[in-house]
């Protein structure tokens, strides 16, 4: 495993963690914490959604393969309809913005990993560029 994929695990790991505190909080009932529903959808059952992509980007490895790549994007950009941007002008945020901050940029962290790991590196061989991801 090389320290890139550490840091995406590790980024992973964190917006898991963070999501299941999150959620936690809210079957709880203890202040803040998410509300129940949104607009477009409840709010508990996206938020399994994403924890649920994130635990596969892992277990697939986020960034050996297409598909490890592609759910960490997808677990990052939905973990950031809990952490993104938009959460600075929230009437809470003088108590949500540790865990605000952390999901940024553990999705940043994802999202600059998936990228290096695509960049050619070396001689083109027989299965075409080596990937940062599977450099020794």
């Amino acid at each position: 495993m090389t320290q890139l994929e550490r840091r995406a695990n590790a980024a992973l790991t964190i917006l898991i963690l963070l999501q299941l505190t999150m959620l936690s909080a809210l079957y709880a009932g203890i202040e803040p914490h998410p509300p129940v529903a949104t607009p477009l959808f409840g709010i508990a059952p996206f938020i399994g959604a994403s924890i649920s992509i994130a635990l596969a980007a892992i277990i697939v490895t986020p960034l050996g393969t297409i598909t490890g790549r592609v759910l960490s994007v997808v677990a990052a950009l939905m973990a950031m309809a809990s952490f993104g941007p938009q959460k600075y002008f929230d009437a809470q945020i003088g108590m949500i913005w540790p865990a605000v901050g952390l999901g940024q940029m553990a999705a940043l962290v994802i999202g600059a990993s998936v990228l290096l790991s695509c960049r050619p590196i070396g001689k083109m061989g027989d299965s075409g560029w080596k990937t940062a991801a599977k450099a020794v």
